[in-house]
C-alpha cells in the first residue's frame, strides 16, 4: 500500500491518496482543497481511483470534492450522520468568511463494520464521532505496519476540536477511550492536520490520552 499525503488549502488540511502497489487502484481520503494537486498526483502515478471517502464533512475537508469528483467520475462516500453537516457548508463558510464550495451528491453511506476494498487493499470502517457526528476512521489492520486514517479525531500531541458544528465533547471522550486507546501501538496514524504519528507514541505523550490512562 502506498500513501501520498498532500497538505492543502487555507486550513492546511491533509488529503490522502491511498493506492495498491500491485494494481494501481486507489481511493482518495478527504478531498480537502487544491483539487489540481490531488488530480495531478493521480495522473502522474496513473492511478485508477475507485472512490472518494470523507472522514467527516467540515468545510476544510470537502472543498475539493466538486472538481475531484467531476474529473474522476467516482462516487463520494461518507457516514450518513455527516449529511446534515455537509448540507450546512454555506453556514460553515460564513463562519470563516470564505466562499462556500459547491455541494455534490453523496453516492453511498458507510457505517461501522463496513469494508472498503481497492486492488488487494482492504480497510474496516470504524465510527469515531466527537469532532463531528458521523466521523469515521479507516483501519488497514492487515498492512505492515497497520495504518489508520482518523480524520480530525486524533493529532500528533492533540485531539480534534469539540466546539465546532456537530461536535460533542462526551462523544469525543468515548471515541478516544473505546476506539483509539484500544488500537495497537504500532499502528501508523494519518490525521487530518499535521504529521503522521503512531498510536504507541500518542499513548505515551499525548496529554489527552495520558489523562484517559489515569
Amino acid at each position: 500500500m502506498r500513501v501520498e499525503m498532500l497538505t492543502v488549502g487555507l486550513f492546511q488540511s491533509n488529503s490522502f491518496i491511498v493506492s495498491c502497489e500491485k494494481t494501481n487502484e486507489a481511493i482518495v481520503v478527504d478531498a480537502c482543497d487544491e483539487a489540481d494537486r490531488i488530480l495531478g498526483y493521480i495522473e502522474s502515478e496513473k492511478l485508477d481511483v475507485k472512490m472518494i471517502v470523507n472522514t467527516h464533512s467540515h468545510i476544510d475537508h470537502v472543498t475539493a470534492l466538486p472538481k475531484v469528483k467531476s474529473a474522476l467520475g467516482v462516487p463520494v462516500v461518507m457516514h450518513e450522520k455527516e449529511l446534515e453537516l455537509y448540507k450546512g457548508i454555506p453556514q460553515q463558510a460564513a463562519m470563516f468568511g470564505i466562499t462556500a464550495p459547491e455541494l455534490v451528491e453523496i453516492d453511498r453511506f458507510v457505517e461501522g463494520g463496513d469494508r472498503i476494498s481497492f486492488g488487494t487493499c482492504s480497510c474496516e470502517v470504524v465510527e469515531t464521532p466527537g469532532h463531528s457526528p458521523g466521523g469515521i476512521t479507516l483501519l488497514f489492520r492487515d498492512e505492515s505496519p497497520p495504518r489508520a486514517f482518523v480524520g480530525d479525531v486524533l493529532f500528533e500531541g492533540s485531539i480534534g476540536r469539540t466546539d465546532l458544528p456537530g461536535s460533542d465533547q462526551s462523544q469525543m471522550i468515548t471515541t478516544l477511550r473505546e476506539v483509539i486507546m484500544k488500537l495497537p501501538d504500532d499502528m501508523v496514524v494519518y490525521s487530518g492536520h499535521g504529521r503522521e504519528t503512531t498510536i504507541g507514541l500518542e499513548k505515551q505523550t499525548n496529554p489527552f490520552l495520558l489523562e484517559l490512562r489515569g
